[in-house]
């Protein structure tokens, strides 16, 4: 029909920045709506006191910011009940943001063993938790994740976190550390699928690294469906 314009996406309803700061995982309100196409990722930060989550929105006019906050066990409870408690909020999480995929640390040798078998118990339920409720995963080094935001693997948190509010719409000040290393992995996954699809980015963003490159000329936008898993 002449002059009919086209209905737009509907958006997804950034969450409030009080709520993105709480210290426990959000209630179970979905902020996104059942037919919004624009894709969702979100980033896990795994840890046994403290886990980071960060959900993005791939917008046609870039990356915006949607959910970031931590899970954080009761202080002094023995482990396994804090693994079960993480298995009870991560999913409260994944039904409010509603993720296309799920991005977590890789699993990495570390100088303190038992930091690393600690991150590994934490890994496993969130891969099962990601597993429960269909989502694609993709996993990345905290290395990985530095140069994509960065363009070198060896930044700080403080230099990650810095660098996220020229990357994300939305605001990241204030966030914990990690919360925003799980932005940084959920942009690192953004990166990575928008270089893969080869689409141009807008001058402001030609200077930004990919995973494994230090230019990029690829778009964090407009990305196709979801694969069945994703792996760097």
């Amino acid at each position: 029909m002449a002059g009919s314009k086209r209905k737009a996406t509907p958006a997804p309803r950034v969450a409030p920045a009080e709520a993105a700061r709480s210290s426990g995982a959000p209630d179970e309100r979905c902020l996104v709506p059942p037919d919004c196409t624009w894709p969702v990722i979100l980033g896990v930060d795994p840890g046994t006191r403290s886990m980071g989550y960060g959900a993005i929105v791939i917008a046609p006019d870039g990356p915006r910011l949607l959910l970031a906050g931590v899970i954080a066990p009761r202080a002094g409870t023995a482990l396994a009940e804090r693994l079960a408690e993480i298995s009870v909020e991560l999913p409260r999480v994944l039904a409010r943001c509603r993720p296309s995929w799920l991005v977590v640390e890789r699993a990495f040798s570390a100088l303190n063993v038992q930091s690393a078998f600690r991150i590994g118990e934490s890994r496993g339920v969130v891969l099962a938790c990601a597993a429960r409720a269909a989502v694609p995963i993709a996993e990345y080094s905290p290395a990985q994740a530095k140069k994509a935001v960065l363009g070198h693997g060896s930044a700080s948190k403080e230099q990650v976190a810095a660098m996220l509010p020229r990357l994300l719409r939305g605001s990241v000040q204030g966030l914990p550390d990690d919360a925003t290393d799980a932005l940084a992995l959920a942009l690192t996954h953004a990166r990575k699928l928008a270089f893969e699809r080869r689409m141009p980015v807008p001058r402001s963003e030609r200077a930004l690294a990919v995973p494994g490159r230090a230019r990029s000329n690829n778009a964090v936008a407009r990305v196709g469906r979801p694969r069945a898993s994703q792996s760097a």
